[in-house]
């Protein structure tokens, strides 16, 4: 049998009642799961006043993924600091505020204002997270839903495929291919001399599975749950392979880092309007110059 010589022509209803149906079903499946994955998120638990503080005082660039701007309750004490000591050399406040608040900023370092649980006991190293923590416990259950609600509607539309379509050709691709591609496009038919173009029903399942995505943002918008991709990335086996978790961060290390920082720069603290009126009559010549 050569592909040269022999063509292959498809009923019709092969178009009518396998091909469209396998791709309305995944369409719709797609956006079904989206909607189920949207119902089964749940709100996230209201934190406590010290520890929003707490996160929201540290808005270094180095854990940045700690800060949340959006929350009115933010103090932003260590940006603060920062700026007061970038500034300390040419510094805009006058001495008196500037002395004021950098006494208020290393009091409340020190005393440990802006931590959740207070000042610790001596130089204890932060105590890591308990692996039972509710929060913990609720973002794995989180995760096993979504999980679910993607991995189990593609086994049942594979299997439905497998039982009551294996072995049906569908389409025909309308440009050429070479041999590699025969393998991805003629899943779950033996036939070596077939032209590549001719695509399976399987195949054409696993096309529709990676190539829907552009479909699926568009109706559903960029961030939605029907993405192929993110399935593939979400996946058990990808997070075996991801990068160990980041240990617990020690605010009070943090702040009694700044502490000290700060304390230093009050040494190199000059105020910018230091004898302005001095400067400008000799700018415009209405006193003598400096010796």
């Amino acid at each position: 049998m050569s592909s040269s010589t022999v063509s292959l022509y498809l009923d019709p209803q092969i178009r009518d009642w396998v091909l469209f149906p396998i791709t309305l079903v995944m369409i719709l499946v797609g956006i079904l799961r989206h909607y189920v994955v949207v119902l089964l998120q749940s709100p996230p638990k209201q934190q406590t006043l010290e520890a929003i503080r707490e996160q929201c005082v540290v808005t270094d660039s180095r854990i940045f993924r700690f800060v949340d701007l959006n929350s009115t309750n933010c103090r932003r004490a260590l940006i603060r600091s920062q700026v007061l000591r970038a500034t300390s050399a040419n510094s805009p406040a006058p001495p008196q505020f500037y002395s004021s608040i950098s006494r208020h900023l290393s009091e409340a370092f020190a005393a440990g204002t802006y931590l959740k649980d207070g000042p610790p006991k001596g130089d204890a190293p932060p105590t890591p997270p308990n692996p039972m923590d509710p929060a913990a416990m609720d973002g794995m259950m989180a995760g096993m839903k979504t999980q679910m609600v993607m991995m189990v509607p593609q086994m049942v539309i594979m299997g439905w495929i497998n039982f009551f379509f294996q072995g049906f050709v569908l389409i025909k691709l309308p440009f050429p291919l070479t041999l590699g591609f025969k393998s991805m496009l003629q899943r779950g038919i033996e036939t070596p001399d077939m032209d590549v173009r001719w695509v399976s029903s399987l195949s054409w399942y696993f096309l529709n599975f990676f190539g829907l995505n552009g479909l699926y943002r568009l109706i559903l918008g960029n961030d939605n749950s029907a993405d192929s991709s993110r399935d593939m990335t979400a996946s058990p086996f990808a997070a075996a392979g991801a990068a160990p978790p980041v240990g617990p961060q020690d605010f009070n290390k943090l702040f009694k880092a700044e502490r000290d920082n700060l304390e230093f720069s009050q040494g190199l603290y000059s105020w910018v309007g230091a004898d302005v009126e001095d400067r400008v009559l000799r700018k415009y010549g209405k006193l003598p110059p400096a010796q």
